[in-house]
C-alpha cells in the first residue's frame, strides 16, 4: 500500500483532510519514475511526517470496553 493511500483511506473514515503542504511544495508523487530515488525517499518521509502529525494531533476518542455487551455466543464458519 502507498502512503498516499494510507493518507486517502484516513481521510475517508475521519473525513477530515489532512494538510501536505511540505509533500505538496516537493512536486513528487509515486508515478514520477524520472526522479531520483534520494527524492522519492524524502517526499515519503515527508509524507509520513505530515499524516502521523495530524494523527496525533487529533485523537481519536477511546472506546471503552464492556463485557456485559459481549455476546455468550460463538460463530463459526465451515
Amino acid at each position: 500500500m502507498l502512503m498516499i493511500h494510507i493518507k486517502k483511506y484516513y481521510e475517508g473514515i475521519t473525513s477530515q483532510e489532512i494538510p501536505t503542504n511540505r509533500y505538496s511544495s516537493l512536486a513528487i508523487s509515486p508515478v514520477h519514475i524520472h526522479k531520483d530515488k534520494k527524492a522519492h525517499k524524502e517526499a515519503l518521509l515527508v509524507l509520513g511526517d505530515e499524516i502521523v502529525s495530524h494523527i496525533h494531533g487529533h485523537r481519536m476518542p477511546v472506546m471503552s470496553y464492556s463485557s456485559d455487551a459481549a455476546s455468550t455466543r460463538v460463530a463459526a464458519e465451515h
